[in-house]
This record gives C-alpha cells, structure tokens and sequence, in this order.
C-alpha cells in the first residue's frame, strides 16, 4: 500500500470515529456472563467444571493454597483436537464491587494438565472465582466462599 492510501484511509478512519459510524451507537442487553456454563448444568459429568480447592477459614494476611482442576472428578480429554485452553482466577471482596485478578494459566494441549495452584493472601471474606475455557464446550465457572478472621 502506498503511503498516500494509508493516509487517505486514515483520515477516512478518523472522520468515521468522529462520527460514531465506526462503533455501534448502543451496545446489547447480552452480557459475558450469560455464555458461561454454570456447574448446575454439567449434570453428574463434572469434566468441565474449574473445581476449587481452598480452604473454607483463613486468617487476615496469611499465604494459603487455592487449587483449581479441571476433569477432578471426571477427566477431561487433552488432546489437540479437544482440551482445556486456560484457567483464570478471581477474588471479589465482600462489599466490593470490583473483582480482583489472582491469576491467568495458559494449557498446551496433550503436555499441561489443567490443574494450578495458587498462594493467596486475604484480608476480607471473599468469593473465590474459576473460570476455565474448553476449546469444544465453550466457558465454565465454580466458586466457593472463604470467611477471613
């Protein structure tokens, strides 16, 4: 492309956003939360749902382990044709509103087993969150209280 075109288009670009006809003018009512699967609908199978291990007390600023695995009581396939891509984990304090990232685990497929372990540190009760992706059956999530003291 000819460093005239990139220009042209650039300002074509521009002018669009400008105008909002680049962006949708309203967004949707369908929110992310909708295409997660719930552990409710796994019915007796249990390969897909992120199980959480935690402990159900800890104390204010001490280290404790989350564990998550997917396929915990039913395995879960890992091949490349059909596998667990990632895990990510989240804490929501009680009475906030804003969730706080624990971490995100990437799988190789037929190499990694989706399962992770994780050092925690809380200073409130908080809601533990796993959410896993299968490359076939889409977005699953678990969770579990933990009463801090």
């Amino acid at each position: 492309m000819k460093r005239r075109d990139i220009i042209r288009n650039s300002a074509m670009l521009a002018g669009a956003a400008a105008t909002g006809s680049v962006f949708a003018s309203e967004g949707t009512d369908a929110r992310f939360g909708d295409v997660v699967i719930s552990p409710a609908q796994e019915m007796g199978k249990e390969k897909h749902v992120p199980i959480i291990d935690a402990p159900s007390s800890v104390s204010a600023g001490q280290a404790f382990d989350v564990t998550v695995s997917v396929g915990k009581v039913v395995p879960h396939p890992n091949t490349v044709e059909h596998h667990i891509k990632w895990i990510q984990l989240y804490a929501l304090p009680e009475g906030s509103r804003y969730v706080i990232e624990l971490g995100k685990f990437d799988f190789g497929p037929t190499v990694a087993q989706p399962k992770v372990t994780v050092p925690v540190i809380l200073q409130k009760n908080s809601t533990i969150y796993a959410v896993e992706h299968c490359n076939i059956h889409g977005l699953w999530d678990y969770s579990v209280k933990v009463q801090v003291s």
